[in-house]
């Protein structure tokens, strides 16, 4: 995919500002110059432990639920949306996220849509939207369908609203729409339903199985999203370090104690590690993921921004497990070039 001539992003909004992620992505966006303005919107005030500075961001308390976020995209004549507010890790009560998740995409893309300032949209979603099963290709591409599309979860949610928001690029055909599969995001500030996993006493895994799996640095994540936000990249792209690891590689080079026990058992260790580590069971998805694993192709983005990540996922699980106190090194993974 090649890029188009790039349109300067003047005022940018970025959803999900309260979380690590949006805030990150936010703090790398107001120091750019070449950007006059960063609203930051998310439910809750930001959390000033994440230790992330937001600068001259702009911090509006709204959920993007209501219809005030067209009052704020509408005023502040707003021209780019960076869209990061998918909640993949909440162990809130699943009605509540999905409602986040899809309802407030809902609202958000039909403010964009009414808006004549409007000329980019950035969309976090996930890989998981491939879905897993024994079924899989080797490697999934941006046009392959799933297999097994997603049936429950942020999953399900992820690809809903990677519909609408190719509904609104049928509607507003004059918008760059950038659509970003990641894979799971880890390094010394992720917090997510992975990363409780693998702090759990004792790793479960799944008896008879051991899946291929991908990851992505937070600093390789933050890097594409600022690239796509402040250059023209239209079409959907996944976004992974390169190469792969094997979940037993994984923890036995994390140091971690891990058991195999049938899939039948991990719902009883799902409520364990739901009140001793914050970890909100183990979905279907994540079941799945855990026997099958998922493996993307990262070509389209490379060639679109003729760039190749800093961490492979075996370094970027490195620095995560260092960051935890145990672990090789990062240098005996080999970093790769920059």
């Amino acid at each position: 995919m090649s890029s188009m001539p790039a349109a300067a992003a003047r005022v940018v909004l970025v959803t999900g500002v309260s979380r690590f992620l949006g805030a990150r992505v936010a703090s790398t966006l107001q120091a750019d110059p070449g950007i006059e303005r960063v609203i930051g919107v998310d439910t809750v005030p930001p959390d000033l432990s994440l230790g992330v500075p937001l600068g001259r961001t702009e911090f509006v308390r709204v959920d993007i639920r209501t219809p005030s976020i067209a009052n704020i995209i509408t005023s502040a004549r707003v021209d780019t949306v960076v869209h990061l507010s998918l909640d993949t890790s909440s162990s809130a009560p699943r009605a509540k996220v999905k409602e986040l998740n899809v309802i407030g995409t809902m609202q958000l893309l039909a403010a964009c849509q009414r808006s004549p300032d409007m000329r980019k949209l950035v969309v976090r979603s996930s890989a998981a939207v491939y879905g897993s099963s024994p079924m899989d290709p080797a490697v999934f591409t941006e046009r392959d369908e799933p297999v097994e599309a997603p049936k429950h979860g942020y999953a399900k949610d992820a690809a809903e609203v990677e519909g609408y928001v190719r509904g609104l690029s049928r509607r507003r055909s004059d918008l760059t729409v950038s659509v970003l599969r990641f894979a799971n995001f880890l390094g010394p500030g992720v917090e997510s339903l992975l990363t409780r996993y693998l702090r759990l006493p004792v790793v479960p895994t799944v008896l008879g199985f051991d899946p291929r799996l991908q990851f992505l640095h937070e600093d390789d994540g933050i890097e594409v999203l600022r690239r796509m936000t402040v250059e023209d990249h239209p079409g959907c792209f996944n976004v992974a370090g390169d190469g792969v690891l094997l979940l037993s590689q994984a923890l036995r080079r994390a140091g971690r104690p891990y058991v195999p026990v049938p899939s039948q058992s991990l719902s009883v260790l799902g409520d364990m590690g739901r009140r001793f580590a914050g970890l909100s069971g183990f979905s279907p998805e994540l079941l799945r993921w855990l026997m099958y694993g998922r493996v993307i192709d990262t070509t389209a983005l490379g060639d679109a921004l003729s760039w190749s990540p800093k961490y492979s996922s075996e370094a970027a699980f490195a620095d995560f497990t260092e960051a935890q106190g145990h672990g090789p090194l990062t240098a005996l993974l080999g970093r790769t070039p920059g």
